[in-house]
């Protein structure tokens, strides 16, 4: 059997499994997955497969090496390094978090691990006759601008530094400024927090808005909705 193949019945295994969100972001509203909710399972599904996961960081990535213990084989998972310098966090605590960030992430990605599921539901419903005209030749989307290749905010605490490769593409870039945003939003302790969050790292999100306005939108709403929390329970 070839390490493609475990890997894939690693996940068909895994999804056989009810896991549970233990994480809870109370003040944005939702759940999530903590690491302690699936590594076991998946060290005791690789163990019996025969894989090996081994998670190792460099300056601007970090990968996951999916082993083959029996012929040395290997599957690689990589993504993009974020950084957030959480309030009130020594240097080492900062790096911990991101790295238990990074590697939750890596996971997720190597064994299809899937949050939130959206499902429009249509049954019982019927679809409404339509006329079926000739189809518009499709539409080319807009080509996003290339970001700076490393963007940081102003020293001190909520600075967030995204570095963007060679080879990383734009798409890349936004899913590191999204993973370390949710990452600060989500050790806010107060609004102030969150609007500290925003000015220390202004340049960045201002990239973000001349990248992508749509995803600009998206991601203030989530600053948005972590604020009205902390409103609410003011």
């Amino acid at each position: 059997m070839t390490v493609h193949r475990k890997l894939m019945e690693a996940r068909v295994r895994l999804q056989s499994i009810e896991l549970k969100k233990s994480g809870l972001n109370k003040f944005a509203g939702y759940s999530y997955f903590e690491l302690g909710d699936f590594i076991p399972a998946i060290q005791q599904i690789f163990y019996d497969i025969g894989l090996c996961g081994i998670v190792s960081f460099k300056s601007d990535y970090a990968e996951l090496a999916i082993y083959d213990t029996e012929d040395g084989t290997m599957v690689m998972i990589t993504s993009p390094m974020a950084e957030a310098n959480l309030k009130g966090a020594h240097p080492i605590q900062n790096l911990g978090a991101t790295e238990s960030y990074q590697r939750r992430y890596l996971w997720m990605t190597a064994l299809e691990i899937v949050e939130h599921d959206v499902i429009d539901s249509t049954a019982g419903t019927e679809a409404p006759k339509q006329t079926i005209s000739p189809a518009a030749p499709p539409a080319l989307p807009p080509v996003k601008p290339r970001p700076p290749a490393v963007i940081e905010g102003d020293d001190g605490d909520w600075m967030m530094k995204v570095t963007l490769r060679p080879s990383g593409s734009v798409e890349d870039w936004l899913a590191m400024v999204d993973e370390a945003a949710g990452l600060a939003l989500q050790h806010a302790t107060e609004k102030d927090d969150v609007m500290k969050i925003f000015r220390k790292n202004k340049q960045l999100f201002d990239a973000v808005k001349k990248t992508d306005a749509d995803f600009f939108t998206v991601l203030m709403a989530k600053f948005t909705k972590v604020k009205n929390k902390f409103t609410e329970t003011a």
